[in-house]
């Protein structure tokens, strides 16, 4: 059977599907990322260390390169 043929019985199933499934995430409150940021530190401070994490991966490639062209004599 060609997909052409299968195509409005695969619409139903998965409209079916949808339908009786219920949603997930369903289950308390909605949290959009894995981990707890009000644990007695405030938003600033969790701001803070975000930057920090995010600055120290942008700037490691360029402290590597760096190392490795003073290691070589080149700077």
């Amino acid at each position: 059977m060609s997909l052409i043929a299968r195509a409005p019985a695969l619409r139903r199933s998965l409209l079916r599907s949808r339908l009786a499934a219920p949603a997930r995430g369903s289950h308390g409150e909605y949290k959009h990322i894995p981990f707890a940021t009000t644990d007695g530190q405030s938003k600033a401070v969790f701001g803070g260390k975000v930057v920090a994490f995010l600055a120290a991966g942008f700037i490691l490639p360029f402290a590597a390169s760096a190392y490795q062209l003073k290691k070589a004599g080149g700077g």
